[in-house]
């Protein structure tokens, strides 16, 4: 079986529109899984310099798959290997939320792999 790693990840500024209201951090955190393979996601790793708690939401085809809280001025790693598969032409993006006009900056790292 032939595997391919992909991986959403970088470091990017925020400001908070709400904790009831997530938004794209960014374009480059998007990720079509191919027609014809599965992708699974295998671990999800983030970090946050705010004084204030967050969350990223990941989102599959426009709708919330996985939330995944960031404490203030605190990081997480959830390993999601086994979790579920995502079929080709799924579209996952990572959304960010915070409290209305909250500043700092997030850590992403998704990674996942094709099979």
């Amino acid at each position: 079986m032939t595997s391919t790693a992909h991986f959403l990840q970088g470091v990017f500024p925020f400001e908070g529109k709400g904790m009831d209201a997530p938004f794209p951090l960014d374009s480059g955190l998007s990720y079509t899984v191919p027609l014809g393979m599965v992708t699974q996601p295998v671990y999800f790793r983030g970090g946050n310099t705010s004084d204030d708690l967050v969350y990223v939401c990941l989102m599959r085809d426009g709708k919330p798959m996985r939330y995944f809280p960031i404490g203030a001025r605190g990081d997480v790693h959830v390993p999601l290997r086994v979790v579920e598969d995502v079929d080709g032409g799924t579209t996952l993006e990572i959304f960010l939320a915070a409290p209305e006009g909250v500043t700092g900056n997030v850590v992403i790292d998704l990674g996942m792999v094709d099979v």
